[in-house]
């Protein structure tokens, strides 16, 4: 006798088959014939299996009191056609083992909507619930969708570290990692020579850069693993440690990394509606009616090229009134973005070329000096998904980039050296895994999309 998940028995299990079943109890209903009803669930799938467990099962009468929502049992019995009609088969229990109680009047978990702030206190408790749930289904998915898109394609995934002493993003916002501090002793006075590595480090912003040097050694390769940031945003768009997928190609220029990413996002997603399709309509009934739809928008359009000059004129010309005003050389908001792919374009969309002086050092310049070759992916109801951009590839040029964002060329020796022994063209591009979450969802805060998020001033679980 075998021991299936709830899904297996839902979707595949025949009347007559012998089964053994394990899961915690969402419900119990007990007759006045002398059985009960209980509804069970073990994370498989959305839906509960129900139980049917009557007097005649043994040590039935003093078990059964404490067969209580939010505990766990286990059950020996045989499949039978369902005469309700909310299921297909329900499960006659023959034995019944309590494997653990839960306390009725302190289990936080009763029959009812919590809201996902107070979930968000208990996410050890949070995956029990129908969202949750699916959410821990749709990640499962997504993640095995992405490592299928590269490996057919004949990529190769590589571990970066986690600890670097490089800041690819320029921008400061990192986790020191050290050895050396106490109260007494702040961290601008420490020897870094006397750290652990002799010299200061970080959690890592990314795996770009280490991804790089394979990808111009052994060629097309990927990184997925957690990133981190110490940007002080309390926002509902931010997290302190979150997933980034990161594939790097050599010989690739702009327009060849552009399709990539429009391949890569339709297929991911593609693969997910096909896995998870019970979840999904959930999210659709339940968190965002628009979902489905937003999701068939993305898959059944190409993705628009678009520069980023032609889109600071659409956005000049809207007559909309901005919260960030619009001008070139500046940054796009969020608003911008959904404007365009949700209101101007009404579909996904790829910008590219953008200002120099807003783009990190590594990005290949543009012959015009003033822009480089930059992209991002703008989804509808999210706006940005995906950032990429052909490496700078000349070590000259690269050079005086680092300067002119006043990096410490020593400090990327390495990095430049890939431009002096056998330098070629290349691209790549970074996905927010929680970003892609989110849309597949149709969640409204980063933190209901990670197991456990770490965001300012918490860092609970």
């Amino acid at each position: 006798m075998d021991r299936p998940r709830v899904s297996r028995i839902l979707s595949d299990g025949q009347p007559g088959e012998p089964v053994e079943i394990s899961g915690w109890v969402r419900t119990r209903r007990d007759s006045k014939d002398g059985f009960s009803f209980v509804e069970l669930n073990d994370g498989s799938c959305m839906a509960n299996l129900q139980l049917v467990i009557d007097s005649s099962v043994p040590g039935y009468a003093e078990t059964i009191k404490n067969v209580t929502t939010g505990s766990s049992i286990k059950i020996t019995g045989e499949i039978k056609e369902s005469p309700g009609k909310k299921q297909r088969v329900e499960v006659h229990a023959s034995t019944l083992e309590l494997i653990g109680t839960a306390d009725v009047e302190s289990y936080p978990l009763q029959k009812k909507r919590h809201s996902f702030e107070f979930l968000r206190e208990i996410a050890h408790l949070r995956p029990r619930t129908n969202t949750f749930g699916a959410i821990a289904r749709v990640r499962n998915a997504a993640s095995a969708a992405i490592h299928n898109f590269f490996q057919e394609r004949g990529f190769l995934y590589v571990h970066t570290p986690v600890i670097t002493t490089s800041d690819c993003e320029g921008a400061g916002e990192m986790f020191q990692v050290t050895t050396l501090l106490h109260d007494d002793k702040p961290p601008k006075s420490l020897d870094y020579t006397e750290d652990f590595f002799g010299k200061r480090a970080s959690l890592t912003v990314s795996g770009q850069l280490e991804a790089e040097i394979y990808a111009t050694s052994v060629g097309e390769c990927y990184t997925f693993g957690p990133t981190f940031r110490a940007e002080n945003s309390n926002t509902t768009r931010h997290l302190a440690e979150f997933w980034m997928i990161e594939p790097e190609m050599p010989f690739y220029e702009l327009p060849q990394n552009m399709q990539l990413a429009e391949d890569f996002v339709r297929s991911v997603i593609k693969m997910v509606l096909e896995k998870c399709p019970d979840d999904m309509q959930f999210f659709n009934d339940r968190i965002d009616k628009t979902v489905l739809e937003t999701l068939k928008n993305i898959t059944e359009n190409e993705f628009l090229r678009v520069s980023y000059t032609d889109a600071i004129e659409i956005l000049e010309q809207s007559g909309k009134k901005w919260e960030y005003p619009v001008s070139w050389g500046q940054d796009l908001q969020s608003e911008h973005e959904r404007f365009l792919t949700e209101q101007h374009f009404k579909q996904p969309i790829i910008l590219f070329d953008y200002p120099r002086t807003i783009k990190p050092f590594y990005m290949r310049c543009n012959d015009d000096n003033k822009t480089v070759r930059a992209m991002d992916v703008l989804v509808p109801r999210i706006g940005e998904i995906i950032g990429g951009s052909q490496r700078e590839e000349r070590y000259d040029v690269l050079l005086d980039r680092m300067k002119e964002q006043d990096l410490n060329p020593d400090e990327y020796w390495w990095y430049l050296e890939l431009r002096k022994f056998g330098s070629v063209p290349h691209s790549g591009f970074g996905l927010g895994f929680e970003r892609l979450i989110l849309l597949l969802t149709g969640m409204q805060n980063i933190r209901d999309v990670i197991p456990f998020p770490r965001t300012p001033k918490n860092a609970e679980f």
